[in-house]
């Protein structure tokens, strides 16, 4: 009696899964969009996957076509697979450019290059794309619906590139490379003028400064004290409530000990 039941349960389990498999293994490509639809329909994105890839390389010029092409682009995206969503997007865009889906189907593009972009510290060239995407599309359809999110993303990720390039510039402090600090700290306040990092730049640039001139032989002492000096101005005129006066005023009492040597 079990033994029956324990069949007649696997019999209702493959009859239950049967029209999807049979659309996987048949050649009948109307089949497979009619079940990879139903599939994307109920957010089975994985599965409708398997369908719109077995028929995808063979169904451009089809009349579904733009809709399965949308939908395959839209699955990837579901589940998460950006580079494949991107770039199923841009071919869609490129494909399909009167298309009543291109304006969604350029930003969910480019959104997905967004999408890939790493945290601050690792390597940022798909920030840079992601950024080039965006700015196309915010060029290409500056009356979006989507357009405040575009923007609002472009300004993440260039804030993401901004402190980066602080961290990089402060990193040649830490390890005591002052002068490269010097060049780095100085290219980063120019690069970026309206940071909210520029405050630490400053105090970074002091101390560069200042560590540079202190342990400079003589005859570079007096000129890279100078410099430290003016990064000490500098620091003070930008917060003269600084966070760091109290260090930034403890190196400039030295600074100007050591000036008074080279006015005898």
């Amino acid at each position: 009696m079990n033994k029956f039941f324990s069949i007649a349960l696997v019999l209702i389990f493959l009859s239950s899964c049967s029209p999807y498999q049979k659309a996987l293994k048949k050649d009948d490509i109307a089949l497979k969009f009619e079940m990879a639809t139903k599939m994307y329909e109920k957010k089975k994105y994985t599965k409708a996957l398997r369908l719109f890839e077995q028929i995808a390389p063979t169904y451009r010029g089809k009349p579904q076509a733009e809709k399965m092409f949308y939908m395959y682009a839209k699955s990837f995206y579901a589940i998460k697979e950006y580079y494949s969503s991107g770039y199923q997007f841009e071919s869609f865009a490129s494909s399909y450019p009167k298309s009543e889906k291109i304006e969604e189907a350029s930003f969910l593009g480019a959104l997905s290059y967004s999408k890939m972009s790493p945290r601050y510290s690792l390597d940022q060239v798909d920030t840079y794309k992601a950024i080039d995407k965006l700015q196309a599309f915010i060029n290409n359809y500056p009356n979006s619906e989507y357009l405040p999110e575009a923007n609002v993303i472009v300004k993440d990720l260039r804030e993401k590139l901004e402190k980066k390039s602080f961290e990089i510039a402060k990193q040649y402090n830490t390890i005591t490379d002052y002068k490269s600090a010097l060049v780095a700290l100085d290219n980063f306040i120019a690069d970026f003028p309206g940071t909210p990092y520029k405050e630490q730049a400053l105090y970074y640039k002091l101390d560069s400064a200042y560590n540079l001139a202190i342990n400079s032989i003589p005859s570079k002492m007096q000129e890279r004290l100078v410099v430290a000096k003016t990064a000490h101005a500098n620091l003070v005129k930008f917060n003269a409530n600084s966070e760091f006066k109290a260090k930034a005023d403890e190196m400039l009492a030295r600074i100007d000990t050591d000036l008074q040597q080279f006015s005898k």
